[in-house]
Formats: C-alpha cells, structure tokens, sequence
C-alpha cells in the first residue's frame, strides 16, 4: 500500500465525524450565532458536550461570561447561511438578520434557539479548567429540542478548507446501547 504524508494541519479533516452546529450566544440584548464544528459528547446522562470556541471568536468572550449557549443543528438545506456564519464576525454584523435566521426565545438560557434548525440544544457551561489554556469549554445540555417528523436529518460535517460532507444512509447493526 502506498501512503503519502498528511500537513498536520489536516489531520482534523480524518477525525472531526459530528455536524456542524450553530452555536448561538446573546449578551446585552443582542443574539450573535457562530458556525462550529469542533465539538464532541462527553457524557451521556446528563449530556455533557465538550467544544472549542477560539478567544479570537467574538462568541468567545459572550460565552465566557454568560455561561450559556444553545447548539442548534441545521440540515444540509442550510449550508450556504452556515457557511456565511462561520466567515462573518458578530462584531460587525447582526449575523441573525443578514442571513435570513430566526431567533427564538429558549426557555432555559439566554441565548436563542434558531428557528430554521430541526433540533437545538440549550446548554449551560459547567467546566471552564481548560478554556484559558485550550479554549475548552464543557457545556451540559439542560433542555433538548427536535422537529417533529424529521427522522433522518442529512446534516453537514467540515472536513477542512472549505470541504462538508452531507451524512448519507444510515445503518442499524445489533447494539447493548438501549
């Protein structure tokens, strides 16, 4: 077998497998919403849900000191409003407004849920040890939307440089999992 050497720059394109979120902050009054795809579950009762948010992110700073955010989880429909969110700053535009997203109220944080996704998640931050080192946060997810009648979502997953991979079919194979 022939192998070539990878830039390490790219080893996250072979491993990041979860979907690109929305993560959603509000302070002040005002809802910001950022892409995010580095992110991954911890726990599953309660859900704890590790990501990383840059500090050079606007939503950094917001999600710092408010302690909550919500994921919200667009289906590939979504794409070009996604990718829009992730190449635009919070500091200079209302992010929500400019690409067409809707803001609504949650009912356990601050920050919205969003309108257009088929499921969000709204999360307090309840580890902070590794954010000034790693920009690390560990959210628990406190309350959990979906859209009724949506079963098989096809969401986006980033696989680097401006590459997505939409989820495809899904297979079932004999699980413990309950």
């Amino acid at each position: 077998m022939r192998r070539r050497s990878l830039p390490l720059a790219r080893v996250y394109g072979l491993l990041e497998s979860g979907p690109v979120v929305l993560l959603t902050t509000a302070r002040g009054g005002r809802p910001n919403v950022m892409a995010m795809s580095w992110h991954t579950m911890l726990e599953f009762e309660p859900p704890l849900v590790g990501c990383v948010v840059s500090n050079r992110n606007h939503s950094f700073a917001t999600l710092r000191a408010t302690k909550e955010c919500v994921l919200a989880i667009p289906t590939a429909e979504l794409a070009p409003k996604v990718v829009r969110c992730g190449n635009a700053s919070g500091r200079d535009v209302d992010k929500f407004a400019r690409f067409g997203l809707t803001p609504v109220a949650a009912s356990h944080v601050g920050a919205p849920l969003v309108a257009e996704c088929f499921a969000n998640l709204e999360c307090k931050v309840v580890d902070t040890r590794m954010v000034n080192r790693y920009n690390f946060f560990v959210l628990e997810v406190v309350h959990a939307w979906v859209e009724p009648g949506r079963a098989e979502p096809r969401t986006m997953h980033h696989r680097g440089r401006g590459r997505f991979m939409i989820a495809g079919q899904t297979i079932a194979l004999p699980s413990r999992m309950k």
